[in-house]
């Protein structure tokens, strides 16, 4: 869901979350262009009539602007970068140049999906948010689709927080892990785990950065096929269409001649950090040889003393040291069997905190999506056993396009193209 350096800003006439059992995709989304202070005047005064808010209603939209770069939006303040820190989680000399800015009103929500690269750490500055995370071993039971299309984001079809069970009955099998981001908290976010954001507050700010891992690699290689095959099939079906299955934040171009050179590029890349890897593991292990000598006589006696210590540790001291590279003060969330917001009676907390200060900064794309009204249990299950009854007969008689690029380009797949593409140019 990004977009570029400049002001633009997201609306459209789909629901709130939690109020439909289809998620709310950025392609069912429109867009203004619009400045912090004009979305805080609209947020929070409700006084956008005459700005570029004007057409939509402050109690029937909500508004996001989210893949805010800081390179981009600081350009000229660089030392901005520097206020945001990563060191204390293990990432010395990481900061603002590599975080991105996330700003919501109450309700604005991403539709459950997995980001294809890397791992995350999220930090809550204002506002709170409130995580559906499900681990990468239930992607089955999250039904992925790479339609709409956005490069390194896979989507789930069901709306997690109101969930079509006739539709998707293996979605009861997943296990729902859900965290609540307040301010000055911080959130890691494994690679491949599915995550649903919600805000519920009046203003949310967040800050994020996506680490780097060594399998990313070769999971560009298997976007670029993905990339390839989607925009092949979907422009054949519809080439004067693209805004149906592609999303805003793709504005590269599609062309099959640009889509092969992206994946050469990316095998390209990929044995070329192949060949550094090797020389750099080669001079490791020359001297790791030469220390292993050294270490071979202490080795004993360390193992000893470590079992020895370990038998004196309670527990819980045991659990933090082995909590990995971020330290003690990392605490995992653990699957919750609590039911979803929408299922509780009600998504829309409201603590009435304070609007951020406002300031003249422009705020980039914002989404902002209609609140329809919730329908009563009675019309909720009319309608479910109608679309229910619809979409099965509708399998039944009719493959879509979207229903094959479902199995084409399902991660796994394109994780087995990804690597017979690689091996034949390794022979």
């Amino acid at each position: 869901m990004a977009a570029g350096p400049g002001a633009t800003t997201d609306t459209g006439p789909a629901a709130g979350a939690g109020e439909e059992e289809v998620p709310q995709f950025e392609t069912t989304c429109g867009y203004v262009e619009a400045t912090i202070e004009e979305f805080l005047a609209w947020n929070c005064d409700h006084s956008g009539i005459s700005g570029p808010f004007r057409d939509y209603d402050h109690s029937e939209f909500w508004a996001y602007a989210d893949y805010k770069y800081f390179v981009r939006l600081f350009e000229d303040k660089t030392d901005i970068f520097q206020d945001v820190i990563w060191s204390d989680f293990g990432f010395p000399g990481r900061n603002g140049r590599e975080s991105t800015l996330w700003i919501g009103s109450l309700g604005a929500h991403t539709p459950c999906h997995l980001d294809s690269y890397g791992c995350n750490l999220v930090f809550q500055v204002q506002g709170r948010k409130r995580w559906h995370l499900f681990p990468p071993e239930d992607t089955r039971f999250l039904y992925p689709t790479r339609i709409p299309y956005e490069e390194s984001s896979v989507f789930s079809k069901v709306s997690v927080v109101n969930p079509d069970l006739k539709r998707f009955p293996q979605f009861q099998k997943a296990r729902r892990h859900v965290v609540t981001l307040s301010p000055g908290q911080v959130l890691f976010v494994p690679r491949h785990w599915w995550h649903y954001v919600e805000c519920i507050d009046p203003v949310t700010v967040s800050i994020n950065s996506w680490i780097e891992l060594e399998e990313d690699h070769q999971a560009r290689v298997e976007e670029a096929i993905t990339r390839m095959l989607v925009c092949a099939l979907k422009s054949a079906e519809d080439p004067h269409n693209t805004r149906a299955w592609l999303n805003p934040t793709e504005v590269e171009e599609t062309s099959h001649e640009v889509n092969c050179r992206y994946l050469n590029g990316a095998i390209s890349a990929f044995f070329d950090h192949s060949r550094t890897s090797k020389v750099v593991e080669t001079q490791e292990l020359k001297t790791n040889g030469e220390d292993m000598k050294k270490n071979e006589l202490n080795v004993h006696h360390l193992m000893e003393v470590e079992q020895t210590g370990s038998q004196n540790l309670p527990l819980e001291t045991v659990k933090q040291e082995a909590a990995g590279p971020f330290g003690p003060d990392l605490l995992p969330v653990l699957p919750s069997s609590e039911k979803p917001p929408s299922e509780r009676g009600g998504i829309f907390e409201n603590d009435d905190k304070d609007c951020v200060g406002k300031g003249g900064e422009h705020f980039g794309k914002l989404h902002c999506t209609k609140r329809q009204r919730r329908m009563s249990k009675s019309e909720n299950a009319t309608v479910g056993q109608i679309a229910s009854n619809h979409a099965t007969a509708h399998c039944q008689t009719f493959i879509s396009t979207d229903d094959v690029l479902d199995c084409v380009v399902n991660p796994q797949v394109t994780k087995i193209v990804a690597q017979l593409l690689i091996q034949g140019r390794s022979l």
